[in-house]
């Protein structure tokens, strides 16, 4: 389903960077968003996605307005390039997304970089 998922349908995709525990259920995860992040989570259409440990899993989380919908994926071989390196909450764009669903980073590996000196 999310890999067919038409990002236009979504008023937003969040990705919480690091690892979340996947156990967690929805009144959990719910409490994480509100918590730590200090995110509406009643905001329809609004997905959040989360990544475990193997990054071979993620779940979703989507308040559909008259409640939750919870999506789990797990992909047989390989798996997703999350960000791991800090615990923020990312807005991801259409782009980002599929190539996130793609198994690609959502971070550019090309930065902008501003020189010191000249060669």
């Amino acid at each position: 389903m999310l890999n067919d998922a038409n990002f236009k349908s979504f008023k937003a995709v969040y990705v919480v960077c690091g690892r979340t525990d996947l156990r967690y259920g929805i009144d959990s995860l719910a409490a994480l968003i509100e918590n730590q992040y200090h995110m509406p989570i009643f905001v329809p259409n609004t997905l959040f996605l989360f990544c475990g440990r193997k990054a071979n899993r993620i779940k979703g989380l989507l308040w559909e307005g008259d409640g939750f919908l919870m999506l789990y994926k797990r992909i047989e071989h390989g798996h997703f390039t999350w960000p791991r390196n800090s615990q923020d909450l990312r807005n991801i764009s259409a782009e980002q997304f599929t190539w996130l669903m793609q198994g690609f980073s959502i971070d550019p590996p090309i930065q902008e970089a501003t020189p010191k000196h000249s060669a």
